[in-house]
Parts: C-alpha cells; sequence; structure tokens
C-alpha cells in the first residue's frame, strides 16, 4: 500500500477517551492498552496530554519507553511549557509525535483566549517551531475548527505546514457539523491551501449528535489520510468516533473509499474488552462491531439466510474482528506456565513474580468457582486486583448477605480501614444495598452513588458479574469496578474500589481545552 493510499489510524484512548467523567486510569492500564493498540498495529498513540498533573506525564513517558512499533503522541497547548513537558516525556520513544493546539473560531479567540487573530497565528507558528526541537513528528489542531472562518483555517494551517508542521487536524470539537458539510470543509481546506500537500490533513470528530463517525468517513472521502477515534468510541460527553466502525466502514466498503488501514483487526473485540474492564464502561449490546449481538440473528428469516449463505445478511466475518480468534478456555487443571503464557498473549504484563504469584492464586480460586475461564475473565480478573498504583485504605475481609422472600435484607460484613478491621451488619432494600449501606457505615465516606451497572463477563450461569459503580463526592466522579461469580460480592468489591480510588489526592490541572 502506498502512502497515499493508507489511512492513518491515530487512537486517542488513552487522552481523549480518558476524559470521560470517571474513566480515568492508572499507568500500568495504560501501558496494557497502549501494547493492546500496538499489538493491533495502530499507528499513532496519543498517551496522554503530559502538563496536565505528574501521573499523566509519568504515564506518556511510561508509554513512551515501552511502545517500540507505533508512534507515541504526547497533547501541548500552544505553550512553552506545555511542549517543554511533552518533549520530556517523549524523549525515549522510538517514534515520538508532538500534537500542539490553540483554537481558532471567533467565539473560542475573544472569549477564551482574548487573543486577535493575528496574534493566533503568530503563536501557532511559534508553537509548532518549538516543538521542533525535540521531534520533527509535529501535528497542529485548530480547536473548534468546526466553527471556524474557512479563510481564516486556510491562513493558519498555511503559516503551520510553511513553519514545519506535518499533520494538520481539523476537530470538530463541539459535535457541530453534519456529514456533507464536513466533508466539504476539508475538500475546500486540502484545493485552497498552496502547500496542503506537504501534510497529512486529519480529523478529530465529536458524537454529540451521534455524527463521528460518519463525519469522519466524509472527510476521508475528501481528502483526509488520519483519523483521530477511540476505542469503544469512548470520549467526554457523547463520545469520540469508534475506531473499530472507521476501520471496518473503509475495509468493508473499498468500493468507495480510496484507502485502507494497516491495522490488524482481528485483535479488534481484545481491544475492546480491555478498554471496557479497566474503565468500567460497558459495551452496549448493539454496538457496531464489537457489541454482544453484534453478529447475532434472531430473526428465522435471517437465521436461514445465515446458514445458507452467510453473505445474504452478514457484511463482515465475526472471526475478522477477533469475535471467534484467540479463545483459549482455561480452568483448574491449567498450569502457571499457561496462565502467564496466556496473559502474555492478551499484553497482561504483571511486572514481578510476586504479582503473577497473586494472580495465579485468584486464577486458582476462580477456577474451583467455575469450570471454564475465557480471556475475559482473565482480563477482568487482573483488573479487578490490577491497579496497584490505586492505594487500598480499605479491603474487603468478609460478606455474608441474608435474603429471602417476606424478609428484610441483611448484610453482615467485615473490612479493614489503614489495617484496622471493622465488623457491622445493616439491613437494606436488597442484599447490594444492605452491602452498600454497612459499607457506608464503617467508612462514611460522604460519597453519592451515581450509577450501579451490573454485566456478565461470559455466559453462563457460573459467569463472572462484572459491577461498575459510579461515585461523585465534591463535583468528582469516580468509577469503581469489581468481579466475581458472587454478585453481591462482586458489588463490594466495586464500590470499595471507588471509596480508595476517591481516597487517593488527585492534582489535575485543567486544559485550556479540548482538541
Amino acid at each position: 500500500m502506498s502512502s497515499k493510499d493508507q489511512l492513518i489510524i491515530f487512537d486517542t484512548t488513552l487522552r481523549d477517551g480518558e476524559q470521560s467523567p470517571g474513566a480515568s486510569m492508572t499507568k500500568d492500564e495504560k501501558i496494557r492498552i497502549a501494547r493492546a493498540l500496538e499489538k493491533m498495529r495502530v499507528d499513532v498513540i496519543e498517551a496522554g496530554f503530559p502538563i496536565a498533573s505528574p501521573g499523566d506525564f509519568e504515564s506518556v513517558k511510561a508509554v513512551a519507553e515501552t511502545v517500540k512499533d507505533s508512534t507515541v503522541c504526547g497533547l501541548a497547548r500552544a505553550l512553552e511549557a506545555d511542549i517543554d513537558r511533552a518533549g520530556e516525556a517523549l524523549k525515549k520513544a522510538n517514534s515520538g509525535r508532538i500534537h500542539t493546539f490553540i483554537a481558532t473560531s471567533p467565539i473560542h479567540m475573544e472569549r477564551k483566549l482574548r487573543m486577535q487573530p493575528d496574534q493566533v497565528v503568530e503563536q501557532a507558528v511559534w508553537a509548532v517551531k518549538h516543538a521542533l526541537k525535540y521531534t520533527d513528528n509535529v501535528e497542529f489542531s485548530a480547536e473548534d475548527a468546526g466553527r471556524s472562518e474557512i479563510d481564516f483555517l486556510c491562513r493558519i494551517f498555511e503559516a503551520v505546514i510553511d513553519a514545519g508542521a506535518t499533520t494538520i487536524n481539523v476537530p470538530d470539537t463541539v459535535g457541530y457539523n453534519i456529514p456533507d458539510q464536513f466533508g466539504n470543509t476539508l475538500r475546500t481546506l486540502i484545493e485552497r491551501i498552496p502547500n496542503s500537500d506537504k501534510a497529512v490533513f486529519s480529523v478529530h470528530c465529536h458524537n454529540d449528535l451521534g455524527l463521528a463517525v460518519a463525519n469522519s468517513l466524509a472527510a476521508v472521502n475528501a481528502g483526509a489520510r488520519q483519523v483521530e477515534c477511540t476505542i469503544n468510541g469512548l470520549g467526554e460527553r457523547a463520545g469520540n468516533a469508534s475506531l473499530e466502525e472507521i476501520v471496518m466502514a473503509v475495509r468493508t466498503r473499498q468500493d468507495i473509499f480510496g484507502c485502507d488501514t494497516n491495522l490488524d483487526t482481528s485483535q479488534i473485540v481484545t481491544c475492546s474488552r480491555l478498554v471496557s474492564n479497566i474503565t468500567g464502561f460497558p459495551v452496549q449490546p448493539n454496538k457496531a462491531i464489537v457489541g454482544a449481538n453484534a453478529f447475532a440473528h434472531e430473526s428465522g428469516i435471517h437465521q436461514d439466510g445465515v446458514l445458507k449463505h452467510r453473505e445474504t445478511y452478514e457484511i463482515m466475518r465475526a472471526e475478522d474482528v477477533g469475535w471467534s480468534a484467540n479463545r483459549m478456555v482455561m480452568g483448574k487443571h491449567s498450569g502457571r506456565n499457561a496462565f502467564r503464557a496466556r496473559l502474555e498473549e492478551l499484553g497482561i504484563d504483571l511486572g514481578t513474580e510476586e504479582a503473577l504469584n497473586e494472580a495465579f492464586k485468584r486464577f486458582k480460586d476462580l477456577a474451583d468457582k467455575k469450570h471454564e475461564i475465557f480471556d475475559e475473565d482473565l482480563q477482568a480478573l487482573v483488573t479487578d486486583k490490577g491497579a496497584e498504583e490505586i492505594s487500598e485504605r480499605v479491603k474487603l475481609v468478609s460478606l455474608k448477605a441474608r435474603s429471602e422472600t417476606g424478609e428484610t435484607p441483611v448484610a453482615d460484613i467485615t473490612i479493614t480501614v489503614d489495617g484496622e478491621e471493622k465488623s457491622i451488619s445493616s439491613e437494606g432494600s436488597g442484599p447490594v444495598d444492605a452491602a452498600y449501606r454497612a459499607i457506608e457505615a464503617l467508612i462514611n465516606s460522604g460519597s453519592d452513588l451515581k450509577l450501579y451497572s451490573v454485566n456478565n463477563i461470559t455466559s453462563g450461569t457460573d459467569s463472572q458479574g462484572e459491577v461498575t459503580v459510579r461515585l461523585e463526592k465534591a463535583g468528582r466522579l469516580i468509577n469503581g469496578q469489581g468481579a466475581d461469580t458472587d454478585i453481591v460480592v462482586a458489588s463490594a468489591k466495586a464500590y470499595i474500589n471507588g471509596i480508595n480510588k476517591l481516597m487517593q489526592a488527585v492534582d489535575k490541572a485543567h486544559p485550556q481545552g479540548n482538541v
């Protein structure tokens, strides 16, 4: 495939995806996702916003040191401190990119930046030149390009390309555009900018109107050759363009698109589940490509057609996106080496022998509860206890729940708080409510439960239940996750996981805007 015909996939799950309320990830979790993206052959991995916090800096630095085959990118405002911090974080990257941005819409320039258009162009050119001190791979984004004046976009893009920017990103920051309109914008920019052939044009679309994928594909047909997207469409508000939908739309409709990606699409489902497990954001069953029902047929007519000839009702093979690939069933007789090998194949590195031994013990405990253990179980098992950067000040020791018809449910719970063991019994409207009331009586976290979600990890009555809770305290949202074959225990684990996250001091700056 010639470079002209390659569609570059720029994944921003670790940066923009993490901006979903409650979706923050630890450094270890970011590394796990980055490894999975690298295995899928994603071209560019945007690992974070180094200036945002010390944790973000360390995460970008760790991903840059770990990933070898994909380009690792750091985001920076058009400010000296931001760019220097990104350059430092990417110092050891095999291939690094600095992604710098400034707002270009009239409302943003006037109300947020308080800068005149001439000043914005000057600052953008300066930022690109400064970023070139660290890498020759510099991307420039015009924040809120979807509401910017076309003449000004032409002017600023021509200037930053002259300054050395190799990628020009046109974001629909607030999800305001319509496909025909957005495609025409890209086509006009490429045609009108004299030096447009010296840069790759990119798009970054938000899904506020449910059009992120459609807008991105319209831009590709208009000449864009990079799409910025996330696994499962994760992202703030209504999310970003979904990587799996972009990739498979282009791959499936080669009669329409004059380009294709280099991705190993058989890794898509594995990546989707990993991101879902780590963030606690479940994938809806009817989600395209990666939803549980994406290749299921309920209608008898459809079932009959698929049995006779698959193409009657299926435009893709489930195997091509990883639905039946890489599924090794393990059980109580599986040994430590087989366990280690499977974790490695899933891109999970526990770091130390001690951590591996602890995970293997949890695996054996799970194997005593359910006969067959699938990849999804292993992902959940590691996610459940894998966030070593989260200080476990609160730990679950034991839980006993009683519920019967006509009687008030009761939960007896024992936890440790900073090493001190505490026990209590509490009533509730159900066993989960009773368990949560008991935990709160002992901890008094002062948080509000905003979301409680239960999903089965695999099929069958012995499946692990995966519980996600969302807690709010003082305007801060945190997701907690827990998994167990006993759904009440999984619920308690999730709540305690969230409480431990809330107890951690977080120092994260608010950027001036989002691309």
